[in-house]
């Protein structure tokens, strides 16, 4: 079959479906910041989340999560990222999830010691990847790490028969970054 003939099968199946993507949920989960993860089934998203309480300021919880060049290295979730943490650049990661593919993912939100967003998907709505990072400072010393990362989309039932259960990989990307964040403060 054509590209062209392709792309038209899949606009008129996005026109039919109402393929709508969100970058958010339609409700805000309820995450205790034990290092716990979850993951959130809603009528036009799937989510997985996780939340932990580091014992380190923002800043240096900040400096760890955006460290572009040690990322691998701390973080037992990936085996290999390329691109710099900053609005408007590419990253590429390849994550242990899913080994033989590399994820080229825009930085489409950048705010200093609080919010950085990865995205990535289809046109016309088809498919929309928006991976959050939040911090909240709680105090001079304490920091509650976020993470989210909302599917949503025309192809989502048939893409979220495909992805791994993301869960036990937030919690361990939580707990690499609370490890680490907690040892550089400490250091």
């Amino acid at each position: 079959m054509k590209t062209s003939t392709l792309l038209g099968l899949a606009l008129i199946f996005g026109l039919s479906t109402g393929c709508a993507t969100t970058r958010n949920l339609e409700t805000t989960p309820v995450v205790a910041a034990d290092g716990s993860g979850q993951k959130i089934v809603e009528d036009k998203a799937l989510a997985f989340t996780v939340s932990t309480t580091i014992n380190a300021p923002a800043e240096v919880v900040w400096a760890v999560l955006t460290d572009s060049e040690g990322f691998n290295t701390w973080n037992s979730t990936v085996t290999d990222f390329k691109g710099t943490m900053a609005l408007g650049e590419t990253v590429e990661v390849v994550s242990i999830d899913s080994p033989d593919r590399t994820f080229k993912l825009e930085v489409s939100e950048f705010t200093q010691n609080s919010r950085m967003v990865w995205e990535d998907g289809m046109p016309m709505g088809m498919f929309l990847g928006v991976r959050t990072y939040e911090l909240q400072a709680r105090g001079e010393a304490s920091t509650v790490f976020v993470m989210t990362e909302v599917f949503s989309g025309g192809f989502l039932k048939s893409i979220s028969k495909s992805l791994p259960d993301m869960v036990p990989t937030f919690e361990t990307f939580a707990a690499d970054l609370k490890k680490e964040a907690e040892a550089r403060a400490a250091g």
